[in-house]
């Protein structure tokens, strides 16, 4: 027993420094990127415009339910005036960032893992070795900074048609009052404080869901059962790092 934990542990001291040492690499290759403009902009279409509908569609209906259970909770105060800012303020703050980056890890991580443990099934990064070519800098690296870009802009787009879905259901199906419901919103949601924090927490949470998407592919096993296994434990340690990051980002930002 002794002998497997001691196993255990070399094994993801291990682990853990390959993986910091391959983010510090990844992070260092941003600037040589900036001379290779389409390489990047190539993947922020991948992971980001193949996204869109499912953000969109889903903010779209967490605006819904929250104009519904906003409404019927403030109701019981005499404050239903100010659902836009409660509705506001839950996606900016929270739901935005943390379900979008959900999202993004179940439809654009999975496929990042697949798409980069594919390619070393395929011994696709081996010939680039072979060829003096680094498969970090050409195809790694510029999927980490797509997936940095395009997860605050997918979060901004969630938490906007959230905003609607919202006012949907509060002024036009339940009958609040219009200008109550924006000017509250409008005097209530502080551009730093809150609309600021929620784009640090979408960049922390892209950092962390690309990271790991990427990881999980690149060191995959060259078989079909290690690309399924790698595309697993993307979902799964991605929306675990997610949550815990988020509690970690709320405590600093609103202690």
């Amino acid at each position: 027993m002794i002998s497997t934990i001691g196993r255990t542990v070399i094994c993801g001291l291990g682990q853990t420094g390959y993986a910091t040492r391959m983010f510090v690499r990844l992070v260092l290759e941003f600037f040589p990127l900036l001379r290779r403009p389409r390489l990047v902009t190539k993947q922020v279409h991948f992971v980001g415009n193949y996204s869109l509908v499912i953000i969109a569609v889903s903010g779209l209906f967490v605006g819904f339910v929250l104009g519904l259970q906003g409404y019927y909770t403030l109701n019981r105060y005499g404050s239903e005036q100010a659902l836009g800012l409660l509705v506001a303020l839950s996606l900016v703050r929270e739901l935005g960032p943390v379900v979008t980056a959900l999202l993004f890890a179940g439809r654009a991580g999975t496929s990042l893992t697949a798409e980069i443990g594919l390619m070393k099934a395929g011994e696709q990064l081996t010939a680039m070795e072979m060829m003096a070519v680094d498969p970090l800098k050409v195809v790694v690296a510029p999927r980490m900074w797509a997936g940095i870009i395009a997860m605050p802009v997918l979060a901004a787009i969630f938490s906007a048609v959230g905003v609607l879905g919202g006012y949907v259901v509060g002024v036009l199906m339940i009958g609040v009052d219009a200008g109550s419901f924006w000017s509250q919103m409008q005097s209530g949601v502080d551009a730093y404080r809150d609309v600021g924090n929620g784009v640090i927490k979408s960049i922390v949470f892209g950092f962390a869901v690309t990271f790991i998407a990427l990881y999980q592919g690149y060191e995959a096993k060259a078989t079909p059962e290690g690309v399924s296994r790698a595309t697993t434990k993307t979902v799964v340690y991605a929306s675990l790092a997610v949550l815990g990051l988020d509690f970690l980002l709320t405590a600093l930002m609103f202690s």
